[in-house]
């Protein structure tokens, strides 16, 4: 995964578990905005999400920063 990817998605997640706290969940889309400007990168927070990782379309922010991080998140 590239580096701007895991950068934005711990940026993202660490915003919505400080105004929610830590049951709030995301999906990929939350690491895009509404237009599509980068398609490989949504490609590739996609494939990361949904073939490499198999998880549901809403996760727990923290597992997603765990997974990103590479520590077990179960």
């Amino acid at each position: 995964m590239q580096q701007i990817l895991k950068d934005k998605i711990i940026e993202v997640c660490d915003k919505k578990i400080a105004a929610k706290g830590d049951a709030v969940g995301v999906s990929f889309y939350a690491f895009f905005k509404n237009k599509n400007d980068n398609p490989e990168l949504l490609l590739e927070a996609a494939t990361w999400w949904i073939e490499t990782h198999k998880l549901d379309h809403f996760e727990k922010a923290v597992k997603i920063k765990a997974l990103v991080h590479g520590i077990s998140a179960k």
